[in-house]
């Protein structure tokens, strides 16, 4: 009479513990046992623990083994799934509630949070380009088109950068733990041979066009000047950036480029963030984990890497190929992304919780420019778990590769930052998600009753803004560490709190989760 019947499906022990302990009765899926799946069974100590003393307080797992006979006929009202297509929405009741949308795919797919995000302007006043690295669908041919030419944009910027730098001071002969690649060599460790003056001319030319261009001062004027000859330029660059080759810049070039860069600035978002050596992240659009996942410096091997060159166009469709951020935020040299949850209990009126506590991943090796080896560019923990940690490896990092967002507060404040965190880069992030799903929101099935809790993936810039990676539709709760054991029995624990405490008591806690936005 009292609606409390649920339904667990896939390995959440901390939900069925908390369920019952609210005095729920599991109606359990054909072919679950008393302890649930296998994968269940092999998830570790923080369900057991839970159910332990779940079934210390009424009475053992006898009682809740008979309730559970006698309601195996009976509708499930509270449904939680790893995936939305366990449930059969058709036959769902208005009183049931479920933990996932659908149509969510509009933003937690690498390809729906690239298309999507681009209409943000239509929404909200906000601009992705300050908070999403720009990003290409390589199976559209306009997008692939629209890639190929931001690439060789980016190169000339870069170009610039890098004549700047190399006349403000002398080439690194080494790289220091969290230092960038400024000065590239070749593989006997002297600089190249030179290059012809007219190369910066050139790229100041593309950067001066482009810059007229963004203005619209472009309408009306003089013919463009001849084409460039791209590959020939790209050749150069590369010649320059990543072989080390000399350049020769006059005074007044150098005068130009700092203008220049300048102006730029002031119109593109990401030009400090990306850095000089124009690196590309290639991601498959359907796979999670970190697998497949490519960085590169060279526009041939994007287009080769994602079946433009070899394979018909039917593969394309897979990729994405987004700016990779050159400019980190590292903690002792060493690269580390951010899982944020956040928690969806309404799309009309949207209405997004956003949690308070997160957690770190770190790479195993020091970050470098040099080498885009995963274990130095990919936090994904499944990534890090196949990488060996190198020799040298800063003491202060934990051997599990995990921090909590509170051990980062600590670290900032260490280093004189102690502000940070809650004055840029959690807005940033608040403000990431809340764009995110604004850009999604007439696109998603919204239902009344259904909720859906989210992980979202940070990256910060050296200045600690945050630049949304991704979003994770069934986040990850099988606990890698001591800090994710905890933090994921949190996050549980309190969406209970918001999606059934506060039905009868809108005043209860919510744990550490924040009303961040409601229409």
């Amino acid at each position: 009479q009292e609606k409390k019947i649920f339904t667990v499906q896939g390995p959440y022990p901390v939900i069925r513990s908390l369920l019952r302990a609210r005095g729920w009765v599991e109606r359990k899926l054909p072919g679950a046992g008393r302890a649930g799946s296998w994968l269940e069974q092999h998830h570790g100590s923080q369900g057991k623990q839970l159910q332990e003393e779940e079934e210390g307080s009424d009475g053992g797992s006898a009682e809740q083994e008979e309730a559970s006979r006698l309601v195996r006929d009976q509708v499930p009202y509270f449904i939680w799934t790893n995936r939305l297509s366990a449930v059969d929405c058709r036959l769902l009741r208005q009183d049931q509630v479920v933990n996932h949308y659908a149509q969510v795919g509009a933003f937690t797919t690498k390809e729906g949070l690239c298309l999507n995000l681009r209409n943000l302007p239509w929404f909200d006043q906000a601009d992705p380009d300050t908070f999403f690295p720009r990003c290409y669908r390589l199976g559209a041919a306009d997008e692939r088109q629209a890639f190929i030419e931001d690439f060789r944009l980016t190169a000339a910027r870069s170009l610039l950068k890098v004549a700047l730098e190399r006349t403000e001071q002398p080439p690194k002969s080494s790289e220091g733990p969290g230092e960038h690649l400024l000065y590239p060599m070749t593989s006997t460790g002297a600089p190249g041979p030179p290059l012809t003056p007219q190369l910066v001319e050139e790229a100041l030319q593309i950067c001066g066009q482009h810059l007229s261009s963004l203005g619209h001062q472009d309408i009306d004027k003089d013919p463009p000047s001849p084409r460039t000859d791209w590959d020939r330029f790209l050749r150069d660059y590369y010649c320059v950036v990543h072989e080390g080759a000399r350049l020769v810049l006059s005074g007044a070039q150098r005068e130009q480029c700092q203008a220049l860069l300048q102006r730029l600035a002031g119109r593109l978002p990401q030009l400090g963030m990306e850095g000089d050596c124009n690196i590309w992240i290639l991601k498959p659009g359907a796979k999670s984990r970190g697998r497949g996942i490519v960085c590169t410096a060279r526009l041939e091997e994007v287009l080769q890497l994602a079946g433009c060159c070899v394979a018909p166009l039917v593969r394309v469709g897979e990729w994405v190929v987004q700016k990779y951020v050159e400019r980190p935020l590292l903690i002792f040299g060493t690269k580390f992304d951010i899982r944020q949850w956040f928690l969806v209990t309404d799309w009309n009126p949207l209405t997004i919780w956003f949690y308070r506590e997160s957690y770190l991943r770190f790479c195993s090796r020091l970050f470098s420019l040099r080498r885009l080896d995963p274990a130095r560019h990919l936090c994904n923990v499944s990534i890090q778990k196949q990488c060996r940690q190198a020799r040298g490896r800063p003491p202060q990092l934990p051997p599990d590769q995990i921090w909590s967002c509170r051990q980062l507060q600590a670290y900032l404040a260490q280093v004189g930052q102690a502000g940070t965190w809650h004055q840029v880069m959690v807005p940033g992030m608040k403000a990431a998600v809340v764009g995110a799903l604004r850009s999604a929101q007439d696109l998603v099935g919204s239902r009344k009753g259904s909720f859906e809790l989210y992980g979202a993936d940070f990256v910060f810039g050296e200045d600690c803004q945050p630049w949304l990676l991704e979003i994770n539709a069934s986040p990850t709760m099988a606990p890698s560490s001591a800090v994710t054991s905890r933090l994921c029995a949190s996050v549980q624990r309190d969406t209970l709190r918001v999606v059934i405490d506060r039905r009868d008591d809108p005043d209860c806690s919510t744990g550490a989760f924040e009303l961040i936005y409601k229409e």
